[in-house]
């Protein structure tokens, strides 16, 4: 009996592997996943804009002389030029206008741009003008050596975030990347969970229209035809999954070493070592961490795993559900409905894992993640930041005890709804068949 489930796994397995949207699919998530890696230094490459001439009219006469002009701006300072000629000189991106009033508080700037305006440009020129504004009023104390003052007095504190772990090895890591990827990972286990579901809950209504059903329950029995479904797509989702933790550690162990620039490549390494001097560094810390984990063969390895794990809990409990649903009725309309059942708690699920991201210590992330519906979405956004490994043992013993509670119900109702027809089951209905022996 048990090879006519290997058949039918097989069968379910590879009609889905070898589609050719299956194929595109896992190719384009790595190089999503490089493109993500590539992009921001491309960004800065490309994004530069062209040279913008901005005339300055300031009426207060000692903040346009003080702007910093860079390489994508140039403020030209017109004291002696009237509002109405600057705006009608049709070669300028803008005019700035700054009257008597700004620096006391009881007049806006106004910038008057030839099209549309630039938010970066926006920002620099406010923070521009209120600097040179508070430094005009510090003068008015007349505090010898302001300038010096100040500089002794200025402070950029760097946070270097090191995990002292309970084992006594002490480790750094990076907050922003662990939000980052547990983010990440519990979108694609949603996406897999309601993706793949789906699939299950289709291909039986699929072959319930076909009355295939009905010819292959006489050779083996509904509930072991159900668990073969499962089974079978369930190894679909994970052979995506193993595929792309594969290339995506070949490229954090070949191609992210290559991208590196060499002063960024020797701090990342001098961080590693536990020998880099912060005062020194051209590079942002937070940044060398991040890059670093990136870089981690075995922590992406892990994270994968540990992904894997949950994807096959979450899915084998949901895809229980969906198998009843598609049971149950004739076609894609009907089970539409039925289906809130299901995308409701993913949903929940996916709000507390964005919630347990951020703080994936708070009480609200730990019982959430421990309630098998949201388990596997809220726990693979705390695994990123380092967790107990009790936490996650417990979280995958309720996950799993809670499949074999869900697929022994939704077996009841899959025996009774595959030779159900005309009539759309109520949830009375389904409670009832439940109780069917």
């Amino acid at each position: 009996m048990s090879s006519k489930i290997g058949i039918i796994i097989g069968r379910e397995y590879l009609e889905r592997v070898r589609k050719k949207s299956f194929i595109i699919t896992t190719l384009l998530m790595p190089l999503f996943m490089l493109a993500m890696m590539v992009a921001p230094a491309l960004i800065m490459q490309f994004s530069k804009s062209d040279l913008r001439t901005i005339a300055v009219i300031d009426r207060t006469g000692f903040i346009a002389p003080q702007l910093e002009s860079d390489e994508e701006t140039l403020f030209v300072p017109m004291a002696s030029v009237e509002l109405d000629s600057a705006l009608a000189m049709t070669e300028l991106s803008g005019v700035v206008y700054i009257a008597e009033g700004v620096a006391d508080g009881i007049a806006p700037v106004k910038y008057y741009s030839n099209g549309p305006s630039s938010m970066s440009l926006e920002h620099s020129l406010s923070t521009q003008i209120d600097q040179i504004i508070e430094t005009q009023r510090l003068k008015a104390y007349n505090i010898d050596n302001l300038n010096e003052i100040m500089n002794k007095v200025k402070s950029d504190v760097r946070i270097q975030n090191i995990r002292n772990d309970s084992d006594g090895e002490a480790t750094q890591s990076s907050t922003m990347l662990s939000y980052g990827l547990g983010v990440v990972l519990t979108f694609l286990l949603y996406m897999c969970l309601l993706l793949y579901g789906q699939m299950v809950m289709t291909s039986i209504i699929e072959e319930k229209n076909n009355r295939v059903l009905e010819i292959v329950v006489s050779s083996v029995s509904p509930t072991r035809l159900m668990l073969g479904k499962i089974f079978g797509i369930c190894l679909v989702a994970v052979s995506q999954i193993v595929i792309w933790g594969v290339l995506i550690a070949a490229m954090s162990a070949f191609l992210l070493p290559a991208l590196l620039p060499e002063n960024v490549a020797g701090e990342m390494a001098a961080l590693n070592a536990g020998q880099l001097d912060l005062a020194q560094s051209t590079v942002d810390t937070g940044l060398l961490q991040a890059i670093s984990m990136l870089g981690n063969v075995s922590y992406i390895l892990s994270l994968f795993g540990m992904l894997i794990l949950f994807l096959v809990g979450g899915f084998l409990l949901y895809s229980a559900i969906y198998a009843a649903i598609g049971s149950a009725v004739d076609n894609i309309q009907d089970a539409g409905q039925l289906q809130s059942f299901i995308i409701f708690p993913v949903v929940i699920g996916i709000i507390f894992g964005m919630t347990a991201a951020s703080d994936p210590t708070s009480s609200l992330s730990f019982w959430t993640s421990l309630i098998p519906f949201t388990s596997p979405m809220v726990m693979m956004a705390r695994i990123p930041s380092g967790i107990p490994g009790w936490e996650i043992v417990l979280s995958l013993v309720l996950l799993y005890l809670t499949f074999f509670v869900m697929v022994w119900i939704a077996a009841k109702i899959y025996r009774v709804g595959i030779f159900m027809y005309g009539k759309k089951p109520t949830i009375k209905d389904l409670i009832r068949w439940t109780r069917y022996k």
